[in-house]
């Protein structure tokens, strides 16, 4: 997101409706499961984010925060329905991927 979050100020600017899904899991995530697969120590993968609220509202977007699994629904809906760029931050903890697509998997392939 942090690649082309500048692009909020041309939504916003050019009036458009447009909802933006932040999965954030304070990582780089996929670069972090191939290392995590590969055998490789984990080194500078994970950092912090900036307040993506805070951030979208500087763009003049709504800034929406996830908080619970249950809310996500209602929200999306709620957003696609208002007009406006909407930025939603929604935190994702991707250990049960590890766990699943890199120990598990591994694990199962070896008794191949």
């Amino acid at each position: 997101f942090m690649m082309n979050s500048q692009e909020i100020e041309t939504a916003v600017r050019l009036k458009l409706d447009l909802v933006v899904l932040i999965l954030r899991d304070d990582a780089y995530g996929m670069i972090k499961w191939k290392q995590a697969h590969m055998e490789f120590d984990n080194f500078g993968l994970d950092y912090g984010n900036p307040d993506f609220v805070t951030y979208a509202q500087s763009y003049g977007a709504k800034g929406h925060r996830v908080t619970a699994t249950e809310e996500l629904g209602p929200l999306m809906r709620r957003c696609i329905a208002e007009p406006g760029v909407h930025i939603i931050d929604c935190p994702v903890d991707y250990s049960l991927n590890d766990r699943k697509l890199n120990q598990d998997i591994r694990r199962l392939s070896e008794q191949l």
